[in-house]
């Protein structure tokens, strides 16, 4: 478990569940290669893109867009957003973190800065992209380098870039989620910068929540992409909840509680978050760690 960021309990054995009917196996190895090839196509874009501090923008944000919302659709995915971020400005996007995907996904939102583990460095090709893209990477097992990494996020806000944070801190299945931590909404505190909430779920075409996209526990990035590709009918919806501006929040604990997007899945639970050691949460004071329990 990281010192300043928390690791969820899900993992796929417990929460992963094969609902759905599958499609064939040569439709399946064309949208995997489909993936692949447009990730690839991305990196080679980067040094006149988004990629580049000097010349980030030349790609228009719309471009972005629709070749993010392109990526999630060759994996055989719908998608589906509703409500607008601010097109300009400084400004934080938080959402719930359940897989791989949510990165593109928020990309179609809006083309941000996100904050992510050095770990997401090493994933193939998808590392690459990241890292090329301006990504902002933290060590969460190194609890000093916490207040430097605010710093940098608030830096980047100041400068008008958007910024991505999942702020449970890790991925979860889904119908399962975590306690958005406060330790990021200090950096909009300090830059002065509104925050932009973000609902994602994953669910069949037949409505039912689906926790096949879930990149959770000791999955690997290639597994997860495989169950996505091969399961028909997948909706990804991304809910753009109403933003809340800089100011309208005293401290970070209230911009944490009122950014938590809330949702309304029927009560789920598996054996790790109900046993004692799955209960006990961390929170993180301003640059102190502390332990409590619900």
């Amino acid at each position: 478990m990281s010192v300043w960021l928390p690791s969820a309990p899900c993992t796929p054995g417990a929460c992963v569940e094969r609902t759905g009917s599958l499609t064939t196996l040569p439709r399946a190895v064309l949208r995997f290669a489909a993936v692949v090839a447009l990730m690839l196509v991305a990196i080679a874009l980067l040094p006149i893109g988004w990629g580049s501090p000097r010349l980030r923008g030349r790609i228009p944000t719309e471009w972005v867009r629709r070749f993010s919302r392109t990526l999630v659709r060759a994996a055989g995915v719908q998608v589906r957003i509703t409500g607008r971020a601010p097109d300009s400005g400084g400004v934080l996007l938080v959402a719930n973190h359940i897989s791989w995907m949510d990165i593109p996904l928020l990309a179609a939102v809006r083309p941000a800065r996100m904050l992510a583990k050095k770990e997401i460095r090493e994933w193939p090709v998808a590392g690459a992209l990241v890292a090329g893209a301006g990504a902002l990477f933290i060590d969460r097992d190194r609890l000093r380098a916490l207040p430097d990494t605010v710093g940098r996020i608030a830096g980047a806000l100041r400068e008008g870039a958007a910024v991505v944070a999942f702020p449970e801190g890790s991925t979860w299945c889904g119908r399962a989620q975590g306690r958005f931590r406060r330790a990021v909404f200090q950096a909009a505190l300090d830059a002065g910068a509104p925050v932009q909430p973000v609902r994602l779920h994953y669910r069949l075409e037949a409505g039912a929540a689906s926790t096949v996209p879930a990149y959770v526990g000791e999955d690997t990035l290639l597994a997860s992409l495989w169950r996505v590709v091969t399961t028909r009918g997948l909706v990804a919806e991304v809910d753009i909840r109403p933003l809340i501006p800089a100011g309208s929040h005293p401290d970070r604990r209230t911009l944490a509680r009122a950014a938590q997007p809330v949702t309304h899945e029927p009560a789920w639970t598996h054996a790790a978050l109900v046993s004692p050691e799955g209960a006990s949460q961390w929170s993180v004071s301003k640059w102190s760690l502390s332990k409590s329990t619900p």
